[in-house]
This record gives C-alpha cells, structure tokens and sequence, in this order.
C-alpha cells in the first residue's frame, strides 16, 4: 500500500485502504472503513465503521472562499463527522463543518459544502451540488444534477427531481440590501419537486406538497396542494394516498 497516514490518525479493525490514500492529522477511521484509491482525508475527519469511500474522493476539507465571494470564513471550522454506514461515491468532495448522518449515501462528483447537515437514510445524487449552511433532513432523495443553495432547509421524506434549481439572492448580487433578505427555499416534510423546476429565494414549499415538472415556484406553495406552471399555480389536492406516511 502506498500512501501516507499520519501517526496521530486513528483506524479501526479491518479497515482497507487504496494506493496512494492520504489521511492526515487525528482523522478517526471506524471499524470496516474502506477507501478507495487517490483519496485525501482532512484532519480531524471522522468516520463512521462500515463507511465506503470512492476513488479520488476529497474528504473533510476546509473551504478557502474567493477574495470577493461574500461567504467568510475567519478560522478553521470544526471536522467534518460522516455517520456509520454510507457510501460516498468517487470524486466526491466534502467539506469542514458538515456532518453527514449514518447510511446516507453521496453518489460520484457530487458536492457538500461547509455548515451542512445531512441527516440519516439521504441519498445525494450523481453530480449535486449542496451550498453551504444548508439542512436535510432523514430520507430525503435528491437527484441527478440539482442545485441546492446556500440556506437552505430540507425537511424528512422530500423528493428532488433531477437538475431542480434552488436560488437565494433575488437582487444577483447587487446592492448591500440583498444581505437582509438572502434565504434559500424551505421544503416541508414529504414535499416533492419535480424535474427542472426553480424555487425562487425564501419560498416555502409546503407538507406533502407537489411541484411539477419544470414549473417556475415564485411564491409559498401550501400544504399537500399540486401547483404546476410559469409562475407555479395550485391545479388540485395531493391524494393521502401518495403521502410519505402511507408509504
């Protein structure tokens, strides 16, 4: 095995390591970890046992932000916790600050920033992104290529559908005013989002409420209401038969 693993790191029983894996400072490797090839783990990282860490995957980083990007970070932040039992793909990266419940699984080259929370039993799909300060919640599914923006809130049991857009500054960064109001949307429990739609900032989409696909959400979607459309209008009741409760 090549590679470098400081002497301060921590591995537990029967772990397995790739090629050319580096694990840095006090990084804490549960029982049965495994990690792939060409892998960097950041200090202080923890693990949980029977975690599987993909090839090239970038694990615990700090984020270093833009001399003009309006994120600041002034000190190094807390290590980044992933829970017993996930799976998180190749090429993915994740950042300081974030904890990521157990079982949860990170599919291939997709991101989590800092100051997340990722609960239990989500699944992260190929290629998303997740901003930082950013909650989800147990069972959420977040799909192919979706944009979720910094401070956001995903509550239990909510579906993303593929390359939905979440935004958060209605001003695109222009004039200090945008700092008061900067959110992103707040999904409730068992909420679905249908492909290609766009939750403008601060919306709340509401329990067990559905958006269809490609429809363009400008305002609050009640509770366990269908909207549908360019701007997104409420068309019916959601059945109780499709809530998450009664799956």
């Amino acid at each position: 095995m090549s590679g470098y693993i400081d002497p301060s790191a921590k591995t537990g029983v029967n772990c397995q390591l790739g090629k050319n894996v580096v694990v840095l400072e006090d990084v804490q490797l549960g029982d049965n970890v495994v990690i792939g090839h060409n892998v960097v783990i950041h200090p202080g990282t923890v693990i949980g046992e029977g975690t599987i860490i993909g090839d090239g995957a970038v694990i615990g980083k700090q984020p270093r932000p833009g001399k003009t990007s309006t994120v600041k970070v002034t000190e190094p932040l807390p290590p980044l916790e992933i829970g017993a039992g996930c799976n998180i793909g190749a090429g993915v990266i994740l950042y300081a600050g974030s904890k990521i419940g157990a079982n949860t699984m990170i599919a291939d080259q997709a991101f989590v920033r800092e100051r997340c929370e990722v609960g239990d039993f989500v699944v992260v799909g190929r290629g998303v992104t997740v901003e930082n300060q950013t909650t989800i919640g147990h069972y959420t599914k977040i799909q192919t290529g979706a944009y979720i923006t910094a401070y956001t809130t995903i509550e239990d049991h909510v579906f993303i559908a593929p390359c939905v857009v979440t935004t958060n500054d209605n001003f695109m960064g222009r004039t200090e005013e945008r700092f008061k109001y900067r959110q992103g949307p707040t999904i409730r429990r068992g909420a679905r989002v249908g492909a290609n739609s766009i939750l403008l900032p601060g919306i709340v989409v509401g329990r067990e409420a559905y958006v269809a696909a490609g429809s363009v959400v400008t305002k609050d979607v009640p509770d366990c209401k269908l909207v549908m459309g360019v701007p997104a209008r409420a068309v019916r009741d959601v059945p109780e038969r499709e809530f998450a409760e009664n799956q």
